[in-house]
């Protein structure tokens, strides 16, 4: 898929004028030194079923690292466990050198209040939106900065046009969810995603709820993301887009990192028999993850 030909005009415009955000760039685009996300030892369970087992990954500012993996995997899950909406039964999760969902220092529990605090640092966007239906586009984008940070209402809404803007969604801010398109509807979860100013950016498959025309709007986006530094992990079925805007690729299977690579080496020579014929089904015509999770007999 040639990305940018697939974008409106307006998303192109909104997109370059915007310049990198303070908060998700830094000096260049590329990968930093700093730690921005340490997942140390992370395993769940539902019920009998053992969805991550023992599950590592330091991600650093910067980085766009994309999770692939067949259906099933624990891709999501993991996702999830890095803010809580997931409870591992067992690792730690570190954000900016804070722990999730304890106390500093200590462990007890954090309420929900110093929760709501500690997941705005990181910004999510969802497989199937999760906007509030009741609120307008413009309010969806406000509403975690206003009340969860309690900033000024002058400096969110500002904020949040331009973000709107950026996304090329200027026209639609008083549009209610129900009257946007899937692509748009998105593009309004990255704005949200964006206007908490995030320390890292989640992406569980943004782009597998989309009907394929729309794809590529939203994926421009979160290309430009990259482009400016911003510090993002993707799990995607997307797999050109892996491979052009990657600055790693994370192969999971089975509750487990398999394969960790730069996307050039794990496209053109990944070193795992699993990798091999994941990414040999997924060349295949007419095949996708959920086929190769159905098949897979490796151990």
């Amino acid at each position: 898929m040639n990305i940018s030909n697939d974008v409106p005009p307006t998303i192109m415009r909104a997109a370059d004028a915007a310049g990198p955000s303070s908060s998700l760039s830094g000096e260049a685009a590329r990968p930093g030194t700093e730690t921005v996300l340490q997942l140390n030892g992370i395993s769940k369970s539902f019920g009998e079923n053992k969805v991550l087992r023992d599950v590592s990954l330091t991600v650093h500012k910067g980085e766009t690292v994309c999770l692939l993996g067949p259906s099933g995997c624990g891709k999501s899950t993991l996702l999830r466990c890095v803010n809580w909406l997931e409870i591992p039964d067992a690792g730690t999760v570190h954000v900016s050198n804070r722990r999730m969902g304890v106390r500093e220092g200590s462990s007890i529990k954090m309420s929900d209040a110093e929760l709501a605090r500690s997941r705005a640092r990181i910004g999510m966007v969802f497989q199937h939106f999760a906007l509030w239906p009741h609120l307008t586009v413009l309010q969806n984008v406000m509403e975690a900065p206003l009340h969860v940070l309690g900033r000024s209402r002058d400096e969110v809404r500002a904020e949040a046009e331009r973000l709107l803007e950026r996304v090329g969604l200027a026209g639609k801010m008083d549009a209610f969810p129900s009257r946007l398109s899937g692509g748009q509807k998105q593009r309004v979860g990255i704005a949200r995603a964006l206007a908490i100013k995030p320390d890292i950016l989640l992406f569980d498959e943004p782009t597998s709820a989309l009907d394929p025309m729309l794809v590529g709007e939203v994926l421009h986006v979160m290309r430009s993301l990259a482009q400016e530094g911003a510090t993002m992990v993707i799990v995607t079925h997307e797999m050109e887009f892996a491979r052009q805007v990657a600055s790693r690729v994370v192969f999971m299977d089975a509750g487990q990192i398999v394969e960790s690579a730069p996307p050039e080496q794990f496209f053109s020579a990944p070193q795992t028999p699993r990798a091999r014929q994941f990414l040999a089904r997924f060349r295949a015509p007419h095949h996708t993850a959920d086929d190769w999770s159905e098949t897979s007999k490796l151990a």
